[in-house]
């Protein structure tokens, strides 16, 4: 190392450090690993959370917009609106359904009450066990179940208890294969129908792409016939005109079934109604929150990280006190060291984050293909571990820099 001047400027002191790191590869690679690995783990870890939280967003908003769900009442409420108390019936009557459409007119413009059960379905020598969903033509509106091909049924279909049926994409290509199902006979039960309409292929919970949809009147009539007295459903779907009402309108809702039933006491209902609002808040903050902590532990390597080059750092003034005892007897100030040495911790840390970067993108993208998210980018993220790890170097190579320029230079220049 040469002679010292007096007040290095600051390109100086990096070209020095970059000197110093370089004269031992292997040990200053090994130091930057724990840096490396951090950033990379948080890089890669906010990424594919983030994707993962679209991806989930995605999929909660493609069951439709503005979307409120009323459902039996099968444990103790929710933070969200959700479950309520007490041992409430297993469905709802569909008169429920009705009443929804008479008392909001205007603010509700679609209301799809549901029934499902599990039927053999036939068609020609194939035989499949498929769930067929019972509902309204309003499904269509209220679920964003617009069919690709062909058309969903009508209120006329409803009305004259019509044998038609809609599919889901997989379960139309499993029983048709390359032909045409547009027109074509299915058996469900025995009972024959006609298929009118084609589902896209989509992704939601229960396998939407292998059900049957049918008139609700005609599920009761010909495949599962209710029991004596008002006909009782799954759930009922209903779809508000205003996402800025929607709080209010299931606010509203509730007070409609809670009349309807005589019942005064939040604590005894037995339904709920939650809106997807609720549902997305709350993934949003899952997720987040999820998201933090692993990022968290991640962090945590970058510690250890730092103290692998605080180790390595100290290690290198005690190799280096001769080197030190020559420079201050040749004018260098403990300002100058303190700056060599602080530069070379600060250039490890940002060299190793650097890398961190790139297999964190890397990672990210290779879980992502693992577990079918498309992770998200995050340049708040990626900033955010970069400067966490220049700052995990500039406080790990403080102390080592500090022990350097307190060296003694008679003693450094004593030193064996």
């Amino acid at each position: 190392m040469g002679p010292s001047r007096v007040g290095l400027a600051f390109p100086e002191v990096v070209r020095i450090a970059l000197r110093a790191i370089a004269a031992n590869p292997l040990r200053s690679a090994l130091t930057a690993l724990g840096v490396v690995i951090g950033v990379a783990a948080v890089v890669a870890l906010t990424m594919v959370g983030q994707g993962t939280t679209r991806q989930v967003v995605g999929l909660l908003e493609g069951l439709g917009t503005n979307l409120l769900t009323v459902g039996p009442a099968q444990g103790p409420r929710g933070s969200t609106g959700g479950l309520v108390r007490g041992g409430g019936p297993a469905n709802l009557p569909l008169a429920d359904a009705w009443a929804i459409l008479e008392a909001f007119p205007e603010e509700v413009v679609g209301v799809a009450p549901t029934v499902q059960a599990s039927f053999q379905v036939r068609q020609g020598a194939l035989n499949q066990r498929v769930t067929v969903v019972g509902t309204w033509p309003d499904f269509a509106r209220v679920r964003n179940a617009s069919p690709e091909r062909g058309a969903f049924f009508t209120w006329e279909d409803l009305e004259g208890r019509g044998r038609v049926a809609v599919l889901g994409a997989t379960l139309a290509q499993e029983l048709f294969a390359e032909e045409d199902p547009l027109g074509q006979r299915l058996r469900i039960q025995g009972v024959p129908f006609t298929v009118i309409g084609v589902l896209p292929e989509v992704q939601g919970p229960g396998n939407p792409n292998r059900q049957v949809l049918v008139p609700l009147s005609t599920y009761f009539q010909r495949l599962a016939r209710p029991e004596p007295g008002e006909p009782r459903v799954n759930a009922i779907y209903l779809q508000g005109a205003d996402r800025q009402g929607l709080r209010d309108l299931q606010a509203r809702l509730e007070a409609l079934l809670a009349e309807r039933r005589g019942l005064a006491d939040p604590e005894a209902y037995d339904f709920y109604v939650v809106s997807q609002q609720e549902v997305l808040e709350s993934v949003n903050q899952t997720t987040l929150l999820l998201t933090l902590f692993l990022g968290g532990v991640a962090a945590i390597s970058l510690l250890v990280g730092g103290i692998g080059i605080m180790n390595i750092m100290l290690v290198s003034v005690t190799e280096r006190t001769r080197e030190i005892g020559v420079r201050k007897a040749l004018g260098a100030r403990p300002r100058d060291v303190l700056a060599q040495f602080l530069a070379e911790s600060v250039v490890l840390s940002v060299g190793g984050a650097v890398l961190g970067v790139g297999l964190g993108l890397l990672m990210a993208r290779l879980v992502g293909q693992a577990i079918g998210v498309v992770p998200v980018f995050s340049p708040l993220s990626v900033a955010v571990a970069f400067l966490f790890a220049v700052l995990v170097g500039v406080f790990f190579g403080l102390y080592p820099a500090w022990r350097a320029a307190r060296l003694d230079p008679v003693e450094a220049l004593r030193y064996e």
